[in-house]
């Protein structure tokens, strides 16, 4: 879920800006340039707007267990996260984005964290860390949720599964992972030295699938003797798929139905190889995953949400459990609590732009060319075939329906403020 793209652009741009003593924007460029003239192109004109190679020696970064499966499948492997995972396969990524939304793509999203919680105290924990209501979730399901700091901002979003009362199973983002996990081990110390009964496991010995689309479902039916008819979307279940013991959970970042497969490292390319049997399903590279969750509304860490963002600014006020609006004892709690009782000033909405596609930073206008907000996420929509993007706008211009204008490489160009999700969501939810 990490911009990978920006990541190395803004890194390059800290030490250029470090070394020179240039503006940040200039900064920026200088990096951009430098970057690309040595890469070799290798998408069409879709979000994100830029896969490039060469960043980085392979040897220096981590691979997954199924890397020599990519390469050997024709996977363009780029540097995301610190480690090398495919951006794209020898379809383009317009026919993959479509592919997904009317068949099975398989992502490799082994580069995500995954950590258990334990203890009779967990779930008390982590109520401390996140803005959701995890008393609340059911045993068996989960939900996203939003790890936010002492502004309000957010550190990283989540999703949490509540496996049981005193164990709790969650996955974050590669690219916030050493941060995250630092944040944790502080508040670890501080809740066990008063007592408090927790532990935290990561999960580095198991990959993570994510199959998505229509084909998802029949695809893992076959797989197992439990009746996925009666798993509903965000529901989570140890079952064996093949005989292999995996962690199953009914969700995903494309807005499709679909699933989240947690594996044995050891097992993962004997999963991987029986789904891909079904000639129904194809590997998924992070190119089209970006356009995917583009079109279905979904944040990006990085792009969307950061550390300056809290979720009611960001729309995800729904990620605040009513439970947690009486003390709201987690971090940030007193900020969000005056955020909601008094309004925000921005707020992050859809688009519909015209001329060259909207990337992020790209400059929102009023008609009459009064700046208002920035685009966080924007490309070119295989499904729909127009540009869509999100962004941040004053909260007086975010209705639906507003003309804005947004501002191109120096081009002007048309934005209608849009109602998201772009492409309607189709999580399962029962027959």
């Amino acid at each position: 879920r990490t911009c990978w793209f920006s990541q190395v652009i803004i890194a390059r741009a800290r030490e250029r800006r470090r070394s020179n003593s240039v503006s940040m924007a200039m900064a920026l460029r200088q990096a951009l340039k430098a970057v690309t003239r040595n890469s070799s192109r290798v998408s069409n004109n879709v979000a994100p707007a830029l896969f490039v190679r060469g960043f980085a020696d392979d040897s220096n970064l981590k691979k997954t267990v199924l890397y020599d499966y990519h390469v050997a499948a024709g996977g363009k492997m780029v540097p995301f996260a610190g480690w090398s995972m495919p951006i794209q396969y020898k379809d383009s990524i317009m026919e993959s984005t479509k592919w997904c939304r009317t068949n099975g793509s398989l992502f490799d999203v082994s580069h995500m964290c995954g950590i258990t919680m334990k203890g009779k105290d967990a779930v008390d924990f982590l109520e401390g860390l996140v803005v959701g209501d995890i008393k609340g979730i059911p045993n068996g399901s989960g939900s996203l949720s939003i790890l936010t700091n002492e502004k309000g901002g957010c550190i990283d979003d989540t999703v949490i599964t509540k496996v049981s009362d005193d164990e709790l199973y969650l996955v974050v983002n590669a690219g916030c992972r050493e941060k995250d996990l630092a944040h944790f081990d502080a508040h670890l110390a501080a809740f066990k030295g008063k007592g408090g009964d927790v532990s935290m496991e990561i999960h580095d010995e198991r990959s993570l699938l994510a199959l998505q689309g229509p084909n998802a479902a029949p695809t893992v039916q076959k797989m197992t003797s439990e009746d996925l008819s009666k798993m509903y979307f965000s529901d989570f279940k140890r079952m064996e798929l093949n005989g292999i013991p995996c962690w199953v959970t009914r969700t995903g970042y494309t807005g499709e139905d679909g699933f989240e497969i947690s594996v044995p490292n050891e097992r993962g390319l004997e999963l991987t190889e029986a789904i891909m049997a079904d000639a129904g399903n194809r590997l998924c590279g992070l190119g089209p995953r970006d356009s995917l969750r583009l079109e279905a509304g979904l944040c990006l860490y990085g792009n969307d949400l950061d550390l300056d963002i809290s979720p009611i600014e960001a729309g995800l006020t729904w990620t605040i459990g009513k439970a947690r609006r009486e003390a709201w004892s987690m971090l940030g709690g007193e900020v969000l609590q005056k955020q909601l009782a008094e309004g925000v000033t921005r707020r992050r909405v859809g688009f519909v732009t015209t001329g060259a596609p909207s990337r992020q930073h790209c400059k929102i206008t009023t008609l009459d060319g009064a700046e208002i907000g920035e685009i966080s996420s924007g490309g070119f929509s295989p499904n729909l075939n127009k540009n869509i993007a999100m962004g941040y706008v004053e909260k007086a211009h975010a209705k639906a329906g507003t003309e804005l204008k947004v501002v191109v490489r120096g081009k002007v160009n048309d934005a209608t403020v849009t109602k998201m999700p772009f492409v309607p969501a189709k999580y399962y939810k029962g027959l």
